[in-house]
């Protein structure tokens, strides 16, 4: 019933910028925390940065100030905004919610399909 999509992935130079977006549709009750996650090739999956629904956020040691990660409640939208890329930041972004279907549904993670991100010269 829940769907999260990404989409702002791309090619990208070393430098450059990039905005990543996740909306969620489906049956929907609330949404707590939302958030980014990554995966290299060859490497584990590992977290970028989440925001509370609050909009309280948090980030990975590697994004030394280069992310920023918001939230639009009413469009159900997490975003992830990317500066200064790294060859290092090349991976598939997934988008992450944690969701309660109905007022009487056990809260639970929803995962997108992912978007490719690619920095290189």
């Amino acid at each position: 019933q829940v769907q999260l999509v990404e989409s702002g992935g791309g090619l990208v130079q070393p430098g450059g910028s990039l905005r990543l977006s996740c909306a969620a549709s489906g049956t929907i009750s609330s949404i707590n925390a939302m958030g980014w996650y990554r995966q290299a090739p060859g490497k584990q999956r590992e977290l970028v940065a989440t925001i509370s629904s609050g909009g309280s956020s948090n980030y990975a040691d590697f994004v030394q100030g280069r992310f920023t990660i918001s939230r639009d409640n009413a469009k159900k939208s997490v975003y992830l905004q990317m500066n200064s890329l790294k060859a290092d930041d090349t991976a598939v972004y997934y988008c992450n919610a944690n969701i309660k279907v109905s007022i009487y549904s056990v809260r639970r993670d929803y995962w997108g399909q992912g978007t490719q991100v690619t920095v290189s010269s």
